[in-house]
């Protein structure tokens, strides 16, 4: 039985960083068409949409006045920052690249934790962290050719990414995800629409476009709902490392999809940080008990 739910765990995390990733991609195939703020608007409104009916239908729906929480309101506002600036970053940068530099999230939560929620971590899980940025600066190449305005945005988002999965930890369970996500989405939706003018303005969407932000609504609520799954399933431990598959979505769809090539550099850099984690879900499942990283989300768009 045991193996079983872990074998569901892991099947429902793979599922997960697939519809991320693939979502990550089509959002970015419509960057060089829409402006940010109507990308946000155009997919929030459709995710809030799709979310509202499967929160009704599963009674998840909550009184408005829940979401005036402290936490949760900070938990909407560090996603919404999280989707404008990594939906910006997209468009400048190879997704793969945008991928990499995400994977060093769960060892940004893990160094939150034990700032602010003192959790304790000891030299070991220390050094990983250390190491797990330095696979970061391998990733943006030190110098003016790699701290690039858009690569500097994504190591901003994974800090906020961060923010929101700490802010997630202290949110009660008699909160459903569902109505978190409703509401999420609905506020990124009225970001979205703000940013449109000052952005540029509104842009006609093709009907290629429309279809692509279809798609990656459809996609972000698989991701949504499997991540929260997977998390439910198994031993963490054993299950959070194919996060990291997340990452090969976005190299083989960069090849195939965008002719990216990852450098050697990027490849360094990725070893080091999916290695510094693995570490670091490995000394979190000698501790016992499940890892704050270790439930950290990969794309900041969930």
């Amino acid at each position: 039985m045991h193996s079983s739910a872990n074998f569901r765990g892991i099947v429902f995390m793979c599922l997960a960083m697939a519809g991320f990733s693939c979502n990550d991609a089509l959002i970015k195939s419509v960057t060089g068409t829409m402006n940010t703020g109507q990308i946000m608007f155009v997919r929030g409104l459709l995710t809030t949409l799709i979310a509202l009916a499967l929160a009704h239908h599963f009674g998840a729906l909550r009184p408005i006045r829940t979401i005036l929480r402290p936490v949760i309101l900070l938990r909407i506002v560090m996603e919404a920052v999280a989707s404008v600036t990594y939906i910006s970053a997209l468009g400048l940068l190879p997704l793969a690249n945008a991928a990499a530099i995400m994977q060093a999230l769960p060892l940004a939560v893990t160094l939150g934790a034990a700032l602010f929620l003192g959790q304790p971590v000891g030299w070991r899980r220390w050094s990983a962290i250390v190491i797990g940025f330095v696979g970061v600066l391998i990733v943006l190449r030190p110098g003016p050719q790699g701290f690039t305005p858009a690569a500097l945005t994504v190591v901003a988002c994974v800090f906020v990414t961060a923010t929101r999965d700490l802010c997630t930890r202290r949110i009660g369970t008699n909160v459903p995800s569902l109505f978190i996500t409703v509401t999420t989405a609905f506020v990124a939706t009225l970001v979205g629409a703000a940013l449109i003018v000052p952005l540029g303005g509104w842009q006609p969407i093709s009907a290629t476009s429309f279809t692509h932000i279809v798609g990656a609504s459809m996609l972000l609520m698989l991701g949504y709902q499997t991540i929260v799954l997977a998390m439910r399933e198994g031993d963490i431990s054993v299950i959070a490392p194919f996060r990291y598959t997340g990452l090969l979505w976005s190299i083989t769809i960069g090849i195939v999809f965008f002719a990216e090539t990852p450098d050697r550099w990027m490849l360094a850099g990725v070893a080091v940080i999916i290695g510094s984690g693995l570490y670091t879900f490995y000394r979190e499942s000698l501790r016992g008990r499940p890892a704050v990283a270790q439930r950290a989300v990969t794309s900041p768009l969930e």
